[in-house]
């Protein structure tokens, strides 16, 4: 997992004031500035300040916010930014107090150069976002400056449900597809058939089946999981983690239907833990479960998803840290905040991120989006902070739900599988 410095600027920088119609004083400091990045406020280890209407930032800040590789030079007082790799690199070299840029070894004039400012360097924003892709705006009125980032590719998954049918053309678009068709009964048993409303294999549907959507998804070079869900609304749950019988059957029915209906890999959707029993033990069961059933899945060369309650979350049976060094990724469901239907506070979601980064590796992780909740305009906002964290990728609740206008605003902000 590495440990790039920070996602770098993809940005940056705004250019002077006659492009976003700023017009201060040659010198001003900023704190009244606010900076957007794809609709959510971005911090800074310094304030920002206005020099002859350009808006300088710290870079250190807009490098791990932006996605861009950074490196200073302390001998030289150059900030080498870096953004791609082999021949589709951009490379932007800049100097401290010169008002030239090197872009990929072209030198490019500056609107003002790089300073350094109470111990941080200070690099023109516009012209970083110039650079690299983003585009920028200036509201005069609330002072602030909205960063849009550009498109990036990322991992993206997509939850297919039994009502999902209507937008299985997109399947292919997506890295994987985690099909919801097997539970946890409340018996504490795996099944994969019930009454209506159960999670199961759906009917066949002329020539189309389950095992023909699973098998095309694949072909397609999508990974198909088998999802298994299950709430602890009635123990179902706590029955089988700190039960060894429970647990070793239910592996194994997991594992043989994987098997036997072409899935290359299981997603465990396991909610509720961790509400009323005990945390501590009720974290140690299902790491002990997720262990168990890891082993498995590798003997048969299957991976090993989780969709797991964020840690910010009333459901606190999750141990982040373990399950992150156990399984191939973990989707934070930073989901179900609020009113039901509306768009998350986009501040818990971001708060639900930076519990899990303090727990696990930013490459392990994926940004869950319930779009029930979101609509065009926030859907964008919350896919920016799974960009701003350099986070995995994305995974969308659900196909059937995404409205033509979502669907395009994603788009400009991910590049998905063609």
């Amino acid at each position: 997992m590495s440990k790039r410095l920070g996602k770098l600027i993809l940005a940056a920088s705004i250019v002077s004031g006659g492009m976003l119609g700023i017009s201060q004083a040659p010198t001003e400091a900023s704190s009244a500035v606010k900076i957007m990045l794809d609709g959510y406020p971005l911090s800074f280890s310094g304030d920002p300040v206005i020099m002859n209407g350009t808006t300088m930032v710290p870079f250190r800040s807009i490098s791990e916010a932006m996605g861009i590789n950074v490196t200073w030079n302390q001998a030289t007082k150059t900030i080498l930014a870096v953004k791609g790799d082999g021949a589709e690199a951009i490379r932007v070299q800049l100097t401290l107090d010169n008002k030239k840029a090197l872009v990929n070894g072209t030198a490019t004039p500056l609107a003002v150069a790089p300073q350094a400012v109470q111990g941080n360097t200070l690099i023109p924003l516009s012209f970083f976002s110039q650079q690299f892709g983003a585009t920028v705006g200036w509201d005069q009125t609330a002072r602030t400056v909205s960063i849009t980032s550009p498109r990036e590719k990322m991992y993206t998954l997509a939850f297919y449900a039994t009502s999902s049918f209507s937008e299985v053309e997109t399947i292919p678009r997506f890295n994987s597809v985690s099909f919801g068709w097997s539970r946890i009964d409340e018996n504490g048993k795996f099944a994969t058939t019930g009454k209506a409303g159960d999670f199961q294999f759906p009917k066949p549907a002329g020539d189309i089946n389950a095992e023909t959507l699973v098998l095309d998804a694949a072909e397609a070079g999508t990974t198909p999981y088998l999802m298994v869900l299950s709430g602890d609304t009635k123990g179902e749950l706590t029955k089988i983690i700190e039960n060894a019988e429970f647990r070793q059957q239910a592996i194994l029915d997991m594992i043989t239907t994987a098997k036997e209906n072409h899935f290359e890999g299981i997603l465990i959707d396991f909610e509720g833990l961790g509400l009323t029993t005990d945390k501590t033990l009720t974290r140690s069961a299902f790491t002990a479960f997720v262990k168990e059933l890891d082993t498995a899945t590798n003997k048969e060369g299957l991976k090993l998803s989780l969709a797991l309650h964020p840690l910010n979350s009333s459901y606190q049976g999750y141990d982040y840290k373990a399950l992150g060094d156990i399984a191939d990724e973990l989707i934070i469901m930073a989901y179900d905040y609020g009113t039901k239907g509306t768009p998350e506070p986009v501040n818990k979601i971001n708060e639900a991120i930076l519990l899990a980064l303090e727990q696990t590796d930013k490459d392990n992780l994926i940004l869950g989006i319930n779009l029930y909740s979101e609509n065009a305009d926030s859907v964008s906002t919350v896919i920016g902070l799974a960009k701003r964290y350099d986070l995995k990728g994305i995974a969308l609740w659900r196909l059937g739900l995404i409205s033509s206008d979502e669907w395009s605003s994603m788009q400009r902000s991910v590049e998905f599988r063609q």
